[in-house]
């Protein structure tokens, strides 16, 4: 990959992590959850990422879906999951709490920073549901955390390069923005051209069809609820990385 920029793979599993290294990515950030928004993946997934991949491991760390205000239980949990991964050796923890009025958590946040000690520490795309972008940025960069994901408020990064733009220029080198969400090699060098990020953060998935031949038609193991095919299995494609790498070098 050129030097300039750099590839965060959303991992759901250790099998698109492994792709994603084949893919020529910089890094993974492995999740849990995804139809959720990614949260905290379980231990055998951490150790044996751990073990496989020669590229950088983060995992998130975010103990249910929904929304960021944390309770204290939740809170607990998060230092919990963070200390296991900083003994697992991770290389970095992505999370991000927000207060109910919509702003950063300074206390919370704090806490877990602490807990991470020499690791990276990412803030995720809590940021996106920030009542303030630009308040929110400062207080951040004041709490020391080394990269922002957002795709600048809006569903898909490519919706949001006008903030993203604006991110990248306030932020200066004080912190990175990373913009994820919908990121795909046609659009990649469109927001590194407008917005002037030099990371960038995509799952790269393609679905894999179920072996499974009888599949009972009545019922649904997440419920009506959950809109997923349950008999196809969405994995990291090396091949999506390295066209998504190749429009960049290009």
């Amino acid at each position: 990959m050129t030097n300039e920029y750099l590839l965060e793979i959303c991992a759901n599993s250790v099998k698109s992590s492994i792709e994603a290294q084949k893919g020529g990515a910089y890094r993974v950030e492995l999740c849990a959850g995804i139809p959720e928004g990614g949260t905290t993946p379980s231990y055998g997934d951490i150790v044996l990422a751990r073990e496989l991949l020669k590229i950088k491991l983060n995992v998130i760390i975010r103990p249910r879906g929904g929304d960021f205000l944390y309770n204290d239980l939740e809170h607990k949990i998060m230092l919990k999951d963070i200390e296991n991964a900083g003994r697992l050796g991770v290389d970095g923890v992505v999370f991000g709490c927000l207060t109910a009025e919509g702003d950063i958590d300074m206390k919370r946040n704090k806490e877990l920073i602490e807990a991470a000690g020499d690791m990276s520490i990412t803030f995720h795309r809590a940021f996106d549901m920030c009542r303030d972008p630009f308040d929110a940025l400062e207080k951040i960069i004041e709490l020391g955390f080394d990269r922002i994901l957002t795709s600048g408020q809006q569903p898909k990064a490519v919706e949001g390069i006008n903030l993203l733009k604006e991110l990248v220029k306030k932020a200066g080198d004080r912190i990175i923005i990373m913009p994820g969400s919908g990121v795909n090699a046609e659009n990649v060098a469109q927001l590194a051209l407008e917005t002037g990020a030099k990371e960038f953060h995509l799952s790269a998935r393609e679905p894999i069809e179920s072996g499974m031949l009888y599949r009972n038609p009545n019922l649904k193991m997440g419920g009506t609820a959950v809109v997923i095919n349950e008999f196809e299995e969405q994995v990291t494609s090396a091949e999506k990385i390295r066209e998504t790498i190749k429009a960049l070098d290009n």
